[in-house]
């Protein structure tokens, strides 16, 4: 698929087919540390059923390829927009206070809790554990 973009952006941008050109070298771009989560900033321009459109998309995520990756899902899913009609014009890095949706300036909370309403107390081994229990599993925690 990058192939095929590269050629319909070069014919956009000068004169150039795929007869008279050649591609040397295709690299995937990794990022270099995906331990932590980073805001990631895409300008796009995509081609809706009523014409040509701008938009600018924050994502949170590891890393900017799987952060391109969430912006085609949400794309097809919002705006019914397929990958061939969607342009990727930049990506950035964005900082936290650079960032301007509400979807990830709700995640830059230091006090951020994700609670686990629903666990299940496991055997600490297989010796332990019994067949059948008298009583059904408490599975409410405070």
């Amino acid at each position: 698929m990058a192939k095929s973009r590269f050629w319909y952006f070069m014919h956009q941008m000068r004169k150039m087919k795929k007869t008279t050109g050649e591609i040397l070298d295709v690299n995937e771009i990794v990022e270099k540390n995906t331990r932590y989560v980073k805001n990631y900033g895409i300008w796009v321009k995509y081609n809706s059923r009523s014409g040509t459109h701008n938009m600018y998309r924050e994502y949170r995520d590891i890393s900017i390829n799987r952060a391109v990756e969430t912006l085609y899902n949400d794309m097809a899913g919002r705006h019914r927009s397929r990958n061939k009609s969607i342009q990727i014009i930049k990506t950035a890095t964005v900082a936290a206070k650079d960032c301007k949706r509400v979807s990830t300036l709700q995640m830059h909370n230091n006090k951020l809790r994700f609670p686990l309403p629903h666990r299940i107390m496991r055997p600490t081994s297989k010796q332990v554990r019994s067949l059948y229990n008298a009583s059904r599993p408490s599975t409410h925690f405070q």
